[in-house]
Order: structure tokens, then C-alpha cells, then sequence
């Protein structure tokens, strides 16, 4: 797994919208970048709801949000649309970057998992191992206490 402190591994991938994003795109900015196991389950939706609920303090910050599973981009824009999700999220279908970055599951879904990136591309904290809804108010809290 990609450790706090390390460099941020660079990968591009389609999100939901369409769009090809590059993380290091976003180079200069904040990034919570959040793994989630897949679109439609549980845990996932009520963890993608409070990250759109949180979107307006994200936004405020000027952080940018991704969130990353191995669904294809045809489930996440679903996903995104029933949803109202305000951020990108993207398809990590052929499991590069969940591998990449150490999330990959035997199940081949994503642990959930959460990188804070700070603008200088290091994984600034990893945010495991806590309740769905809970992580993107811990994710918030981070960036307050460190931007």
C-alpha cells in the first residue's frame, strides 16, 4: 500500500461524465482521493452521499474529490446520476490503479481506503479500516487542521 509520505503514483482513467482525469492534472491542489468496493452496495452509497453532502466544504477548501472503484464508467455514471454525486468518480475497471496504489482485494474490488494528497503530490494521510459515513468527515477534519 502506498504509505503516508510517499510519492502519489500517477494513473488516468475514465470518470463517470466521460472524461479522462490524470491525477497529476491536479498537481498544486489538495486531493481526497477515496476507493470505495463498488457502486449500488450499502456502504458505498452512504459514503458517496456524504461526500456529496460535505461537496460545499470540499469546494470551499478548493479540494478536489475523487472516488475510485473497479465498476465501469457506464455503473458509476448511473451511479453518479441517482445519486447527485458533484464530484468525479472514476472506473477502475481494469484494476491498475487499486493495485497500484495496494487496495486491490482478492475479490478484485477495492478496499476502502482514502489518500489525502497534498499539493506537492505526497500522500499527506491514509484514512483506513472506518465506517463509510464516517470517512469523509475525517477526511474534512485532516484538510482543516492541515491546509
Amino acid at each position: 500500500m502506498v504509505n503516508e509520505g510517499e510519492e502519489a503514483p500517477d494513473f488516468e482513467l475514465k470518470s463517470h461524465d466521460g472524461e479522462t482525469i490524470r491525477l497529476s492534472n491536479y498537481r498544486g491542489r489538495w486531493i481526497v482521493l477515496y476507493f470505495f468496493p463498488k457502486a449500488f452496495t450499502s456502504g458505498c452509497t452512504r459514503e458517496t452521499q456524504e461526500f456529496t453532502r460535505l461537496w460545499d466544504e470540499f469546494e470551499k477548501l478548493g479540494v478536489v474529490v475523487l472516488g475510485i472503484s473497479t465498476d465501469p464508467a457506464s455503473t458509476q455514471r448511473k451511479f453518479a446520476e441517482k445519486y447527485g454525486v458533484k464530484f468525479k468518480l472514476l472506473s477502475d475497471s481494469e484494476k491498475r490503479a487499486s493495485q497500484v496504489y495496494g487496495v486491490l482485494r482478492p475479490t478484485g474490488t477495492a478496499e476502502r481506503t482514502t489518500f489525502i494528497i497534498n499539493p506537492e503530490g505526497k500522500v499527506a494521510k491514509v484514512i483506513r479500516r472506518v465506517k463509510p459515513e464516517e470517512h469523509p468527515a475525517k477526511a474534512l477534519e485532516f484538510l482543516r487542521q492541515s491546509m
